[in-house]
């Protein structure tokens, strides 16, 4: 199972004050909107995600079909074949990705301590 690009999506109090912290990390802005509270920063190969006000937990984040650098991988999982394989594993499905559709779509599980982990395929 290919999961695609690796990120953690904060959620932050203050996104200014979250980006200058990471900012002195050596993150920088890789993507989003700060007007709109939201933006994709990296370090190299570590991408985090901040997000002000648009969810309560911090959430560990998959893309299927992108890398690290949001560009296309030739071959990937479909978020369909991914939501299949977990629920023939017995996976709780909180949020499903309709099976009969294609392309975007996203899906959302629990690790067994709670911890979010969203997987939202872009193309």
């Amino acid at each position: 199972m290919k999961l695609g690009a690796f990120s953690v999506s904060l959620n932050v109090k203050d996104i200014d004050k979250s980006k200058a912290f990471y900012e002195d990390l050596g993150f920088q802005v890789f993507g989003g909107e700060l007007a709109q509270n939201w933006l994709i920063m990296k370090n190299e190969s570590c991408i985090i995600g901040l997000f002000q006000g648009m969810f309560e937990k911090n959430i560990l984040t998959f893309n299927p079909g992108w890398n690290e650098n949001a560009e296309d991988l030739e071959s990937f999982t479909d978020i369909r074949d991914i939501q299949k394989k977990l629920k023939e594993k017995g996976m709780k499905i909180l949020s499903e990705a309709d099976e009969a559709g294609e392309g975007p779509a996203h899906l959302m599980i629990e690790d067994p301590d709670g911890n979010q982990i969203l997987i939202d395929q872009h193309r």
